[in-house]
C-alpha cells in the first residue's frame, strides 16, 4: 500500500541525498555537522519508510541497493525542484526572469539580437545569461545551472557526441542539420588545383579543441580510408580558427559548420568555402544535427516551453545553410 509523503519527515531526503553522495554515515554528518548516531537513526527511519536496506556495508564501503541506485538521479532532480522553488522571492516576477543559456558560439552570434529582442518583447525585464557551449554544459543543465543549451552533436555511429548517447533525463529537438565546410583564404594555392582528397589533405589544418577532444568525426572517417590530416594548430573556438584561417603568408584550412558562412561574411570577406571531397556515403557520418538540450525536469515549465517554441521560430526557420 503507498504511503502519503505527509507523514514522511522530508528532512531524511536530504539527509538521503547525502548518504548517495558520501557513502559514509560520518562524512555525511560531518557535512549536516551534527553527530554520526543522528545520521544513524535517520537511515533506520529511512530504512522502515521504503522498507529496504539502501545502502549494504561492505569492506569498499556502503554500497548501493537496486532501490537506492534507481531513485539517486529522481531524488537529486526533486532536491533540485524544491531549491528552485525555494529561491523565489516575492518581487522576482515584478522584475523578470533569468535565462540562464548555453549556446554553441559563433552561431548564437548571428542570430543572439533577434532571440534577446524576442526575450524582452514576451519578458520586458528579464535577465539573460549566456555562455559558450563547452565540455561542461550538460553537467550546468543536469545541475539546473542553466536553462537550456542549443549546439552540434555528431552522426557518426562510433561519436561519443552522439545523440543516442544523451543521458536519458535529458530530453532534445533537432533543429537543423549542418554539414562541415572547408574554410580558406581566396588566394589560397588550393584553389588554384583539382579539389579533390589528395589537395586537401596536401595542406596543413587548424582544428578545433571541441569538448576536451582534438579529434571528430572527420578524423574517424579518414581513418576508415587509411588517410588522416596533417593538425599543426589546435583552437579553442570557430571564431579564432576562422580568424586564424583569413590571415595571409600560410597555407593552413580550417574546417566548420556550413552556417560559419554567415559570419565569415560579415568578419572575414576574404575567406570561401569549398566542400568537403569526401564521397556521399562518407559525408552523411559528419552531418552535424543543431540539437536544443534539457532536462525533463523542466519539460512543462512555461518559461522554458515559451523558449523552446521562440528558438524553433529563430533557428529552425531560417536557412542557415
Amino acid at each position: 500500500m503507498s504511503k502519503s509523503l505527509t507523514r514522511l519527515d522530508l528532512n531524511l531526503l536530504f539527509i538521503l541525498q547525502l548518504l548517495l553522495q558520501e557513502r559514509s554515515v560520518s562524512r555525511a554528518a560531518k557535512t549536516l555537522n551534527v553527530t554520526p548516531s543522528t545520521v544513524s537513526k535517520a537511515l533506520a527511519k529511512l530504512r522502515d519508510w521504503f522498507d529496504d536496506p539502501l545502502f549494504v556495508k561492505t569492506p569498499q564501503g556502503f554500497q548501493l541497493t537496486p532501490l537506492a541506485h534507481g531513485m539517486e538521479q529522481e531524488l537529486s532532480d526533486w532536491l533540485q525542484m524544491g531549491k528552485q522553488l525555494m529561491a523565489k522571492r516575492g518581487d522576482e516576477m515584478t522584475k523578470g526572469l533569468t535565462f540562464e543559456l548555453v549556446l554553441e558560439s559563433p552561431l548564437l552570434l548571428i542570430m543572439l539580437n533577434e532571440l534577446t529582442q524576442a526575450i524582452y518583447g514576451q519578458y520586458p525585464d528579464a535577465k539573460v545569461k549566456v555562455r559558450n557551449w563547452d565540455y561542461d554544459s550538460l553537467e550546468a543543465i543536469v545541475r539546473g545551472e542553466a536553462d537550456m543549451g542549443f549546439t552540434g552533436r555528431e552522426s557518426h555511429p562510433r561519436s561519443k557526441e552522439s545523440l543516442d548517447l544523451l543521458p536519458y533525463f535529458i530530453d532534445f529537438e533537432v533543429l537543423f542539420t549542418d554539414l562541415p565546410m572547408v574554410y580558406l583564404r581566396h588566394d589560397h594555392p588550393a584553389l588554384q588545383e583539382a579539389w579533390n582528397i589528395e589537395t586537401f589533405l596536401k595542406y596543413p589544418h587548424i582544428n578545433i579543441l571541441w569538448e576536451k577532444s582534438d579529434t571528430w568525426a572527420l578524423d574517424d572517417v579518414l581513418i576508415e580510408l587509411g588517410l588522416s590530416r596533417n593538425i599543426v594548430l589546435t583552437l579553442a573556438s570557430f571564431e579564432q580558427f576562422l580568424f586564424m584561417a583569413a590571415k595571409p603568408n600560410h597555407t593552413m584550412l580550417a574546417i566548420a559548420p556550413q552556417y560559419c558562412g554567415q559570419y565569415a561574411q560579415q568578419l572575414h570577406p576574404e575567406l570561401v568555402c569549398r566542400p568537403i571531397p569526401i564521397a556521399a556515403e562518407y559525408l552523411d557520418k559528419l552531418a552535424i544535427p543543431f540539437t536544443l538540450i534539457w532536462h525533463k525536469r523542466n519539460s512543462h515549465n512555461p518559461k522554458i516551453t515559451w523558449l523552446k517554441h521562440t528558438l524553433k521560430t529563430i533557428y529552425g526557420t531560417k536557412q542557415l545553410r
